[in-house]
């Protein structure tokens, strides 16, 4: 039995990094040398919770290109349970900016064709054999949300939702866990999570801050605020620095979803959510730091001290 699938979310990031993310004069600017790393949220995820122990499939759609063979390379070597099907339109990419503080801004290419959808026959027999189903938010995996049974429990992230916007509210319905980067939200996040729970079932909703912390709200509560972690005070990481932000929302949730498979409650979740967070902005590139389990249950001992 997994511990959890993941589904829908891989792609090959480009990263660029720069002195800040504005174009200045001129056609051009000499920058540090440009890698391709793969990522995307469901590979940060997937990886974030294989990392930490858990059972963890990954199913997805790639490309029969270079950057599908790039994908399989990485998960052999990670030995991550990867199963796919070919998308004729190729993988998904992005080209995202990095500047100096390890800020991000990620130009999107989805690739696939709007109609696209995963099939039962695929995800049916990989749902069946999981306590826990994170839905990406890709538009090809829609058809999974409607066909979870009951007693598997659901999350996603909605990353950049407006609060508005019709893409994110079927996944935001259908999941017992709901998250989001409160980037859009225009200093009012409450707003959006309240919709969640009033038109929903999840039973919390997480809107994350960057480096001032975050937002949680919980069926029946008020919101609350809380604060990101300082690694080196907090938790003694001597030799950390904010390096590249890029993955660190998924590694949120893959420590979220660690700590809820341990039998945590909301507070080891969202502390092993925010250790997650820290340690994958610790390198370059997209989910290249994973923090381990060893490693998280030291890091929350370190933090309740």
């Amino acid at each position: 039995m997994l511990d959890i699938l993941v589904v829908g979310g891989v792609g090959v990031d480009t990263i660029v990094r720069v002195p800040e993310i504005a174009i200045g004069e001129g056609d051009s600017l000499g920058v540090e040398p440009i890698y391709d790393y793969v990522a995307h949220t469901g590979n940060g995820v997937a990886l974030g919770c294989l990392h930490l122990g858990l059972a963890t499939r990954f199913i997805d759609y790639i490309g029969d290109d270079e950057q599908g063979r790039l994908v399989l390379r990485h998960y052999e070597e990670h030995g991550l349970d990867f199963r796919h099907l070919i998308s004729p339109d190729g993988t998904s990419r992005s080209v995202n900016l990095v500047d100096a503080g390890g800020r991000r801004f990620s130009f999107y290419d989805y690739r696939h064709d709007r109609d696209l959808r995963m099939p039962a026959e695929f995800f049916g027999p990989h749902v069946a054999e999981t306590r826990h189903v994170h839905v990406s938010i890709p538009n090809h995996t829609r058809t999974v949300l409607t066909a979870v049974p009951e007693g598997v429990t659901v999350s996603t992230d909605l990353h950049g939702w407006d609060g508005e916007a019709e893409h994110q509210k079927a996944f935001a319905q259908r999941a017992d866990l709901v998250t989001m980067s409160a980037a859009r939200l225009g200093g009012n996040p409450e707003k959006a999570m309240r919709w969640v729970l009033d038109n929903g079932r999840a039973s919390v909703v997480i809107a994350t801050d960057g480096e001032h912390g975050g937002y949680v709200l919980e069926r029946g509560g008020s919101l609350e605020h809380y604060d990101a972690i300082d690694p080196v005070r907090e938790l003694g990481w001597s030799d950390w620095a904010p390096v590249d932000s890029n993955g660190a929302g998924d590694a949120f949730v893959s420590g979220m979803l660690w700590a809820r498979a341990q039998g945590g409650d909301l507070a080891m979740a969202l502390d092993a959510g925010r250790v997650a967070g820290a340690y994958a902005c610790r390198t370059k590139g997209t989910s290249t730091a994973l923090i381990s389990a060893e490693q998280m249950t030291a890091s929350l001992a370190a933090l309740r001290k």
